[in-house]
């Protein structure tokens, strides 16, 4: 492993993807793997002037055992102390941003009762939406990235040794994320302003829908959310800093309405959910609402997932992205969705952005609902996108305009 792309990855992420402000505090989530590489965050966050560098360390086999051999009651209970060390944070003065350091092992639950793990899934996530409430409307800066760990690595590269595969997919990360550009801020810099400029673009157009068609069967009409915004590469959070949420990524995305959602789409890219992979899926919407569903492999999975709750057969985020991304590029799957969205055009089942809403991060529940904004306690993303796509956009006046031709951008 190249120790100073190493630095310099923690250095920007740090710098600029959470973009720590002085006197916050920062909650670092990682597994333990990565321990090293969470202590270089630490290190440069105190540099940085955090207060205090909360590491959260995770162990995914761990977790495979204890949902294997807990009970469900035990499972699902609610803890508010969990709950409330986050908030404590997010509510004291100083405010708080938060690094996730996400490296699973895409199959790490194969085996195990799929059901019991959904209905744990679930329970979680509904006892934790007051803290995800600080993410999806950009209360905090908030940044996800991640680092290779040997389960990982060896299901990207399977032919080799565990040792090698990960020092392969450090080279990999440090390709996709800019770091061996020679200067990564710059580099980054010129990425959010490339950006920033197609957000503005479709923006201006002042869009209702768009229509997504591929050879491979793909037909679907997106009908957009009353007063949606595309979003792109960095954001604002409450307090005025400017965060990158996702390392790597290369998407502008918005709300679709969650009742205008029309057609078929098909998968182009397998999907790790729930420890484990959903291939070639196809999904019918009407009204918004998936109608039917298939996939060659774990087809029950994937209705699992769109029975999780009202709003998981609705999409709450459809996100485009060039055939030409670095991570496309770089003919690798990672089954690591970080990753693989921001090498193709996707979809996510589940809830929407509320900063996706012309004022929305400050709008009640209601009001969001009646802009079309969906909600649900899950957003999962899912790969749609293919080198032959294209995408048109239909404007409030009536006009078709051409935005994606054969996968790639138009403008």
């Amino acid at each position: 492993m190249n120790q100073q792309f190493l630095q310099q990855y923690a250095e920007f992420i740090v710098r600029v993807g959470v973009n720590v402000q002085p006197r916050q505090a920062l909650i670092i989530r990682c597994p333990i793997e990565g321990a090293a590489f969470g202590r270089a965050c630490m290190e440069a966050a105190l540099d940085a002037g955090a207060r205090d560098v909360i590491l959260r360390y995770e162990d995914e086999l761990a977790s495979r055992i204890r949902m294997q051999k807990a009970d469900e009651d035990t499972l699902c209970r609610p803890m508010p102390s969990e709950l409330r060390s986050y908030l404590d944070y997010a509510e004291s003065e100083e405010g708080l941003c938060v690094l996730s350091i996400y490296a699973e092992d895409p199959e790490i639950y194969k085996g195990l009762d799929a059901d019991k793990i959904h209905r744990v899934n679930v329970a979680r996530r509904t006892f934790m939406q007051p803290w995800q409430e600080y993410t999806m409307k950009d209360k905090i800066q908030w940044c996800v990235v991640s680092i290779p760990t040997a389960a990982w690595a060896k299901a990207v590269f399977p032919q080799l040794a565990a040792e090698e595969a990960v020092e392969r997919l450090w080279e990999e990360i440090f390709k996709v994320c800019r770091v061996t550009e020679g200067d990564p801020v710059a580099a980054w810099r010129e990425h959010v302003a490339r950006s920033t400029a197609r957000k503005q673009r479709l923006n201006a157009l002042d869009l209702e829908s768009i229509h997504l068609t591929s050879a491979n069967g793909t037909d679907l009409t997106v009908g957009l959310a009353d007063g949606a915004v595309w979003e792109g590469a960095s954001s604002i959070a409450e307090n005025g800093a400017e965060f990158i949420a996702n390392v790597p990524t290369e998407e502008v995305f918005t709300a679709p309405h969650k009742d205008r959602v029309n057609g078929v789409v098909k998968g182009t890219k397998p999907y790790a959910y729930n420890g484990e992979v959903i291939e070639g899926f196809s999904v019918t919407f009407r009204d918004g609402k998936v109608v039917a569903h298939s996939a060659e492999k774990n087809d029950a999975l994937l209705g699992r997932l769109l029975e999780s709750d009202a709003g998981a057969c609705h999409i709450g985020e459809v996100a485009l992205v060039p055939a030409s991304s670095p991570i496309n590029r770089s003919g690798l799957l990672f089954y690591n969705t970080l990753f693989d969205e921001n090498a193709a055009c996707h979809i996510a089942f589940g809830a929407g952005y509320p900063i996706n809403i012309r004022g929305g991060a400050g709008m009640s529940r209601a009001a969001l609902d009646a802009a079309g904004l969906n909600d649900s306690v899950i957003h999962e993303d899912v790969m749609v996108g293919s080198a032959d796509m294209r995408i048109t956009g239909l404007t409030r006046t009536g006009e078709t305009v051409l935005i994606f031709e054969n996968g790639e951008w138009v403008f």
